[in-house]
Formats: structure tokens, C-alpha cells, sequence
């Protein structure tokens, strides 16, 4: 059955096949792009490093090729006010946030379905790399068949009335054939690069891009012991299990092994740091989360087993979670390395995704315990 289908058009290879999919399976299909970020602010003018525009020209110029109506919509103060206000709170709580998973409810599947919907649309498509299946009156997310692209853990926090409106088109295919289904079908966008990291960061220096917005001071860099072996450049930039951009490899006295931030105090200014991939300043067994969201509208039950990820592309870990209103305790059966406060931990019954929680606090040793 053919039905009215508004697809999100990024301009890259993904969602320009799931519009031409879409358009050989018979459907009315409409492509849009969306602009979810300018720079609009003094000193950041033409610095964006999403290319918006040649992003809005490949996604125009793959819908003149399969000859659908395209339209762009401004989104950016949404983005700004509901993703991005968030976003520099959690950063300056000394936490680490995950803008893609509020995106997808508040604006991709908030904003921008609620236009689709206004513009006729019964379905609103996306490239994301996950499956839906509606059964016994409920719609549930799963896994793609790429487990090396699935997108599930972004996309955990979308209810009952988003997903029975979502498709996803790319749900059963590997990157691969994606990439052959454009090239054959001689998409402009078929050889184009993948995006990555944070649309509204680009390809900017991550740490110089914050300070514009939360100006930081430089600090010390020490051992759980309390020995100062550097410098740090805002306690607010760090995250557990970090390696690259502390400076202070070949120290002498040291064990050899790498060194990684294992904590911080952002009010005392204060980066903990110590060498070993496996040390164990950042090994954890358990955490507690806050905001949890169940896809189906409620818990499996108020305790249960299942597998859960505390990080994207993360091979799901076996765990036990006990349900207490919005918040959650999760207990690992292996102890997991770097959980970040402010990510996500996102919960799985074999393929279907339940839901998750934001990530609030680990019981990792604390620094001034001996680990």
C-alpha cells in the first residue's frame, strides 16, 4: 500500500537511499533537509564545519535525480534551545553528554515529524540503521542487520507515537550494499564520505570550540596519589577513559604504559589521570541512571535481566537492572572500563532495544580510596 512519506535528506549516501527505496517500493515520497545549526554568534560566522550548504545542494540535487519535490526547513533555534542549551549544561556539570540522542527526539522526531504530519506526510523516513516491527498493537525498535552500523542506542529515547510513524529503510541492508544500490542507480552522493562526530563542531577543534561558549581555566593534571605530573587546559574537556591530548607521555619514573584521564573535580579545577588501559581507577561494576525512558511505556518489571551498552558500537554487556520510578541501578556481571556520567546506557532484549537512562554515577573507586 502506497503511502505519504517524508524523508530527512542529509545529502549523504544513507538517506539518499532510503529515498530511492522508497520511491521504487511505490510510495509518495517528499524529500527535506534540515538545518539544525548556524553559527550565527560573533567570531563564529562561515567557521560551521557541517557544510550545510553543500550538504543542501548534494540532497537537492539527489532529489531532482529521482525526480521527488525537495524543501528545506530552518530548525536551528529548536536545535539551539532544546539540544544545544542541554548540551553546554552537562559540560559544565563536569559530564559528558550525547547531543545525537536528544536530536533524534527533540528535532528529528519531534520538530520535524510534527511538520511532516502538518504537511500531510503519514511517514516520516530517515537513514538511521535500525528496524521497527509493529505487533500486537505496539511498535518496537530493533537492531539492524549491520551490527557494525546499528543506531538503536541514539535513537533509544523515541516512544510508541515516533516509532509507529518512523521508517527505516536501510534496516535490513549492510553499508555495503547501500553503497552499490547508490552507485548503481548513479546517486551523485554514492562515493560521498560519512559524517562524523557533532554536526554543530564539524571538523573544528573540539576544545576551542567549547571555550568560545564556556570559557575555561587551565589546571592541574594529577595522580590519584596526588602527584602533579602536568597541566590541563579546562577540567570540563576531560572524560574517563581519555587518551589523546595530555601531554605527558615519556615521563620518567612512570610504568611506560599510556596515561588516561581516570577522574575529575571541575569545581576544584582538579584532572586525575593514571597509566594503563586497564587500570583500575576506571574499572566499574555498577552505576545509577536518571531519566529512564521505556520504549514500550513501561519496565519489563520492576527488576530484570538483559544485556545493556554504556557507549556507542559497545558489544552489549549482561546485566541486572532494578527499576525505581525515572531512575535505575544497573549491576554488570564483568566490570566495565570508563563509563562516562552524562552518556547513555541504553538496555536490549536480544535484538529489541527496551529504552535507557542518562548515565548519573558509577562505583568506580573514588579518588582518594585505594582502587
Amino acid at each position: 500500500m502506497s503511502v505519504r512519506v517524508t524523508v530527512g535528506m542529509s545529502g549523504g549516501v544513507d538517506s539518499s537511499v532510503a529515498a530511492l527505496l522508497l520511491r521504487s517500493a511505490g510510495h509518495e515520497v517528499s524529500g527535506v533537509f534540515m538545518l539544525n545549526w548556524e553559527d550565527k554568534d560573533p567570531g563564529h560566522e562561515g567557521t560551521s564545519g557541517c557544510h550545510a550548504d553543500a550538504d543542501r545542494k548534494d540532497a537537492l540535487a539527489v532529489c531532482a535525480k529521482l525526480d521527488i519535490p525537495f524543501h528545506s526547513l530552518d530548525f536551528a533555534a529548536e536545535y539551539r534551545r532544546r539540544v544545544f542549551a542541554h548540551f553546554l549544561d552537562e559540560y559544565r556539570a563536569g559530564r559528558t553528554p550525547n547531543p545525537d540522542v536528544l536530536c533524534n527526539r527533540e528535532i528529528k522526531f519531534g520538530c520535524f515529524l510534527a511538520a511532516a504530519h502538518a504537511e500531510g506526510a503519514e511517514k516520516l523516513a530517515t537513514g538511521h540503521y535500525a528496524r521497527v516491527l509493529h505487533e500486537h498493537g505496539r511498535s518496537k525498535l530493533l537492531r539492524a542487520r549491520d551490527a557494525s552500523k546499528d543506531q538503536t542506542y541514539f535513537l533509544h529515547t523515541l516512544d510508541q507515537a515516533q516509532l509507529g510513524a518512523a521508517l527505516f529503510p536501510l534496516g535490513e541492508l549492510h553499508k555495503t550494499e547501500v553503497r552499490r544500490i547508490a552507485d548503481e542507480a548513479g546517486l551523485p552522493v554514492a562515493a560521498k564520505k560519512d559524517s562524523t562526530g557533532i554536526c554543530f563542531i564539524g571538523e573544528r577543534d573540539f576544545r576551542a570550540f567549547l571555550s568560545t561558549y564556556l570559557p575555561a581555566q587551565p589546571g592541574e593534571l594529577r595522580t590519584p596519589r596526588g602527584e602533579a605530573v602536568g597541566e590541563h587546559v579546562g577540567a570540563m574537556f576531560y572524560t574517563p577513559g581519555q587518551r589523546g591530548g595530555l601531554a605527558i607521555g615519556g615521563r620518567t619514573g612512570g610504568s611506560g604504559e599510556a596515561w588516561y584521564v581516570v577522574g575529575k573535580d571541575v569545581a576544584a579545577n582538579i584532572v586525575y589521570v593514571d597509566q594503563g588501559h586497564d587500570n583500575a581507577w576506571l574499572q566499574s561494576h555498577a552505576l545509577t541512571a536518571n531519566g529512564v525512558h521505556w520504549i514500550a511505556g513501561t519496565p519489563p518489571a520492576a527488576a530484570f535481566e538483559c544485556s545493556a551498552m554504556t557507549r556507542y558500537r559497545q558489544p552489549p554487556q549482561t546485566c541486572r537492572v532494578s527499576v525505581d520510578g525515572d531512575r535505575c541501578d544497573v549491576h554488570f556481571d564483568a566490570p566495565q572500563r570508563a563509563v562516562a556520567p552524562g552518556q547513555s546506557v541504553v538496555f536490549y532484549a536480544g535484538e529489541e532495544c527496551l529504552g535507557g537512562a542518562v548515565i548519573d554515577a558509577t562505583d568506580a573507586p573514588a579518588i582518594g580510596d585505594a582502587p
